[in-house]
């Protein structure tokens, strides 16, 4: 495997947890807002951190960066969150090098998501990096790596139908409400919380309900203003929470809240009531469940519906791959080009020393000495050799790492990086790097 080290004592990871091993309470634990976010990078920062980004979803919490060990981004994703280092040793994944690379293109290009194709997380990843870039958080490997795979997600998104059709959990709530919900277009319909998930869901109400009877509630009440212009439906008051959920036949809740927003205290009922909870972490207590005639179902249970559609997406899968792999291969020979850049300048100042120390003693030594015509055949001596070794390290079938430090070795030109021995911290949590 190659070794993305941008100095000799930092390794490239990426680590965090998703819906795959995660439910969707340990995942609410490692959630992380814009101010935790924010907390997270100046934390980062003091500490020393050379280089990272920071993502979290409604399906993951990640973190990609440099570290001399993995903990010291555990640190940071636990000191900003509810989660401990015990909990996320239970269900995270850490990848290094050229794994964490591969586990950023499969993200980033749709293929981890919870719903195949949902190019959601793209979007995510981009507002992560500008956060970093503006904390003076981005090094040159993950500037190009973060622009490679939204190139790679462009791609794909593009040139393969593995986002054709409409799948999302938003879709995929409002398909749950119209099967179960007998005569929808005539019952009321409380949307609380307009965020992305929230104002997508509202389009699909809108449009495959046809319903006249949509009411949106936000905390902040002109972002649901604007939302409503759009959509021709009706907006109420936060103060009138209570009041409206009485009347609701669908309560469906996708706010930001890092507390449940609804629970079995607010409602009460004169008749049934299906709540979708559509957050992370959970916004409904699942008290509400002791209610006679409330049902609750959550984005988790929503995700896993299949269809025609996601299989048909299935079949696109090996085309998205050949895609990946071909940018892969571009980031990678960009990325040696950078790893063995500097052993060739340092060996092309090795041999300049060595040429001005041999002209110099010459120069003593005879009379009619042409110096320059001697620097002109030496240089170009020079140019040829380094050319050489470079065209050595181009060659695909090289292990650059091992060529870098035997040209290193046999010229005694920079140091040759440390070995890699377990730290007292990977021996304590047991993490497993391989």
């Amino acid at each position: 495997m190659e070794n993305f080290n941008m100095s000799r004592t930092t390794t490239f990871y990426a680590l965090g947890l998703s819906y795959k091993k995660a439910d969707a309470t340990i995942r609410g634990k490692f959630s992380l807002d814009a101010k935790a976010q924010s907390d997270l990078l100046a934390q980062a920062k003091t500490e020393g951190i050379e280089s990272l980004i920071v993502t979290s979803t409604c399906n993951r919490t990640e973190i990609y960066g440099f570290a001399n060990h993995p903990y010291e981004l555990i640190k940071l994703l636990c000191d900003n969150s509810n989660g401990s280092v015990e909990e996320f040793r239970e269900v995270a994944y850490i990848y290094k090098n050229q794994e964490a690379v591969n586990h950023m293109f499969r993200v980033g290009t749709g293929l981890d998501s919870q719903i195949l194709g949902d190019f959601e997380i793209i979007s995510q990843i981009k507002i992560a990096f500008n956060l970093s870039k503006s904390e003076g958080l981005i090094n040159t490997f993950i500037d190009r790596l973060v622009n490679s795979v939204i190139q790679a997600s462009k791609k794909v998104k593009t040139d393969t139908e593995i986002s054709s059709g409409a799948t999302s959990v938003s879709f995929a709530s409002v398909q749950y409400i119209i099967k179960n919900v007998e005569d929808i277009g005539n019952k009321n319909i409380l949307l609380f919380g307009t965020g992305k998930i929230g104002r997508n869901t509202c389009e699909n109400l809108v449009k495959h309900t046809k319903n006249g009877h949509i009411t949106l509630i936000n905390r902040t009440k002109n972002k649901a203003e604007i939302l409503a212009g759009k959509l021709n439906v009706i907006v109420k008051d936060y103060a009138n929470l209570q009041e409206e959920l009485q009347q609701s036949d669908v309560l469906v809740v996708a706010t930001g809240a890092k507390n449940p927003t609804i629970d079995k205290t607010l409602l009460n009922l004169k008749k049934p009531l299906l709540i979708l909870d559509l957050s992370i972490p959970r916004n409904v207590n699942p008290d509400v469940e002791q209610i006679p005639g409330v049902t609750l179902i959550h984005l988790d249970y929503l995700s896993q519906m299949t269809d025609d559609t996601l299989e048909r997406r299935k079949q696109h899968i090996p085309a998205a791959e050949a895609i990946i792999e071909d940018m892969k291969l571009e980031f990678n020979i960009w990325m040696n080009g950078r790893k063995y850049a500097p052993t060739i300048h340092a060996l092309k100042a090795k041999l300049n020393d060595m040429v001005a120390g041999e002209l110099a003693f010459h120069k003593k030594k005879m009379i009619n000495f042409d110096e320059e015509q001697a620097e002109l055949i030496s240089s170009r001596i020079i140019q040829k050799i380094t050319s050489q070794f470079a065209s050595h390290l181009k060659d695909e079938n090289t292990s650059i790492d091992e060529s870098i430090e035997f040209i290193e070795k046999v010229f005694q030109i920079g140091q040759l990086a440390p070995k890699n021995i377990p730290s007292p911290i990977e021996e304590k949590y047991k993490i497993n790097l391989s």
